[in-house]
């Protein structure tokens, strides 16, 4: 089949309480399991070929568990999983991984870390060196206040390829935008740099947001990058907090309805395809 339309952000879990403390009781609609199967009918029903599954803990066994539900399902087309970037033996565990060719790219959660500026520290960028040089994708979450950081770090490393998660998290329910448009403008500048149109439901009021509320984000986001360098992620099941899959993907196909039929592929997959070598 040829693969067209894929969601480029998603996860899978098994809920464990201590470990994914992040997913609050405010939250608990997403405080059980999510698997492959519970995947699969909601991106047929939606159009989507396959995803990217992507991290959401910290550790390898993370990293292989993404891999072995990737291995029993061919509609998980690619893997972004974690490493210790930071570790003496980060290129030892690349060669591994290289051998694995589900595996794409790796993240950290930047946006978690109470440095704010981790990712310039000399451990973290010699990490990203390494990324580039087995050929690996490099995820960037972070929050708006950590825009400039990673804006240092992807201007040092020009031949690799990263893409900024969620948009960076903008403050979409306060309506600030301000200093998160300048900062994304200039991180654009860069061409090695692609951005996720994703998790901008949780960023809302989970309750009471409007599809109007992401126009003035995703105008900033699409001029600031341009059509080709924009992925569609759903970050399912966290979108689940705010928004049915349907709801969330009504608000970006609403608003690129009036693009091309080009663009619109090329948001809906093929850069995703491009960029993750899917």
């Amino acid at each position: 089949m040829l693969v067209k339309t894929i969601d480029a952000h998603q996860h899978f879990w098994q809920f464990n309480a201590v470990r994914d403390s992040w997913i609050t009781d405010e939250m608990s609609v997403i405080q059980k399991d999510f698997f492959p199967n519970d995947l699969k009918p909601v991106l047929q029903q939606n159009g989507f070929d396959g995803c990217v599954a992507v991290q959401a803990s910290q550790s390898e066994e993370e990293t292989h568990f993404l891999i072995s539900l990737a291995s029993e399902n061919d509609f998980v087309k690619g893997v972004v999983g974690w490493i210790d970037l930071q570790a003496d033996t980060v290129e030892e565990r690349l060669e591994e991984y290289k051998s694995i060719p589900v595996v794409k790219g790796f993240r950290h959660v930047l946006q978690g870390e109470p440095q704010r500026d981790l990712m310039l520290k000399p451990e973290f960028k010699r990490g990203v060196k390494a990324l580039q040089q087995y050929g690996f994708t490099y995820d960037i979450l972070i929050f708006p206040d950590q825009v400039n950081f990673s804006n240092e770090l992807v201007a040092g490393f020009p031949e690799q390829k990263f893409v900024i998660d969620h948009v960076a998290k903008p403050y979409i329910k306060r309506k600030e935008i301000d200093e998160w448009k300048r900062d994304m403008k200039n991180i654009a500048k860069h061409e090695n740099v692609y951005c996720k149109i994703s998790g901008m439901v949780t960023e809302a009021d989970w309750k009471t947001w409007k599809k109007e509320d992401f126009k003035p984000y995703l105008d900033v986001v699409v001029n600031a990058f341009g059509t080709n360098r924009i992925l569609f992620g759903s970050d399912w099941p966290v979108c689940l907090v705010a928004a049915s899959y349907q709801e969330m993907l009504a608000i970006v196909k609403d608003y690129f309805a009036s693009f091309s039929k080009d663009e619109q592929e090329q948001f809906f997959g093929l850069n995703a395809i491009r960029f993750y070598n899917l």
